[in-house]
């Protein structure tokens, strides 16, 4: 027969919170190592306006109508160079994608359209930009994580190794519109290969927004030619070979975004792993002897609520399966399933701890 039991929230519920870490990427892998992007996505040179313009989603596997998104890779301008401008129909003559993909990101990133992205004391016309698809990323990028490889060549010194710097700052980070934001320097780990100081002549390599999913790159660092890169034997040299310049003519198509992809793709290596805060509540479900020793099942009692056989009336036998959770108006709000039954009877007593995460 069923029976209700009031929880004592003092005794009877515990709250409880944990981060879980787990793989970023939909293949359950720790490194992606193929990157494809769709043939739709190729820019149209009849329509400065379609989506491949602005950006390019990268999937681990072939793209279908069903595959998964990992992230997109995009280039922004402030002056709208590397793409062509639309017509004064659709947004002003000198408006074009990559001069709204660096509006987009510099009003995300500060709040402002007129706050220019700024590396190390070195203020750059455009970026790349690395956004990971939002179900990839849980709650947020596990700091620390990230081994990111580019390569512009077939040589190892047109290779480079980036991550950010949370381990090497003890975790400090630069508070933005976007969330935290860590530098990206030549490293593994969150550990950088020098100081920061030494990057480039020309900026750091760039930021990481952990709790947005979002990489922002500094291009005129990636082919000033003189970073560090870290090689999977553990050499560290000179990337002097090291070169994805963007190009930025005005009122033509660059191909930027597609720069990036290539150099992502050739390198066959993008490890990140992804956090999310999981919060449980435990019930304590206390089961004394004289309770819970009658079934509700058709099988046990008569229409009228009588047990139908005499000898289970002092010697009953049950098992407990299900646990329902109510609330004050006896609704059912969530049903706890046991792992096996539990056989019950006057003589017995059990303690039954049910988990609700949410």
């Amino acid at each position: 027969m069923s029976t209700f039991q009031t929880f004592n929230p003092n005794t009877d519920i515990v709250s409880d919170n944990a981060k879980i870490h787990s793989n970023t990427w939909s293949t359950g892998v720790s490194t992606l190592t193929t990157f494809h992007t769709s043939s739709t996505e190729a820019l149209n040179y009849n329509n400065p306006s379609s989506s491949g313009q602005f950006f390019l989603d990268i999937s681990a596997t072939a793209p279908t109508a069903t595959t998964a998104v990992e992230f997109s890779v995009a280039y922004g301008h402030k002056a709208g160079s590397g793409s062509r401008n639309f017509s004064s129909g659709t947004g002003g003559e000198g408006f074009s994608a990559t001069k709204a993909i660096y509006n987009q990101y510099r009003q995300l990133v500060y709040g402002d359209e007129n706050q220019e992205f700024t590396f190390q004391g070195v203020t750059p016309d455009d970026i790349y930009v690395i956004n990971f698809e939002r179900a990839r990323i849980k709650q947020g990028l596990k700091p620390g994580s990230l081994n990111l490889q580019l390569t512009s060549g077939s040589t190892i010194r047109e290779r480079i190794h980036l991550t950010d710097d949370f381990t090497s700052n003890t975790g400090s980070a630069v508070p933005t519109a976007l969330g935290r934001q860590f530098n990206l320097v030549t490293g593994s780990n969150g550990t950088i290969l020098g100081t920061l100081a030494n990057q480039t002549v020309s900026g750091s390599y760039g930021f990481v927004y952990p709790d947005s999913g979002i990489i922002i790159l500094n291009p005129k660092a990636l082919k000033s030619k003189i970073g560090n890169l870290v090689t999977h034997d553990g050499v560290v040299a000179q990337s002097d070979e090291f070169d994805i310049t963007p190009s930025a003519s005005n009122n033509q198509d660059g191909f930027n975004a597609r720069k990036l992809f290539n150099a992502i793709n050739k390198a066959a290596s993008f490890t990140v792993d992804s956090e999310e805060t999981v919060s449980s509540q435990y019930f304590f479900t206390r089961v004394t002897n004289g309770e819970f020793n009658y079934s509700s099942n058709t099988s046990f009692t008569d229409n009228e609520g009588n047990v139908r056989f005499n000898s289970m009336v002092n010697n009953p036998k049950v098992y407990i399966t299900t646990v329902g959770l109510y609330n004050q108006n006896q609704e059912l709000l969530a049903v706890a399933k046991l792992s096996k039954p539990l056989s019950k009877d006057f003589t017995k007593e059990a303690l039954i701890r049910i988990k609700l995460d949410y």
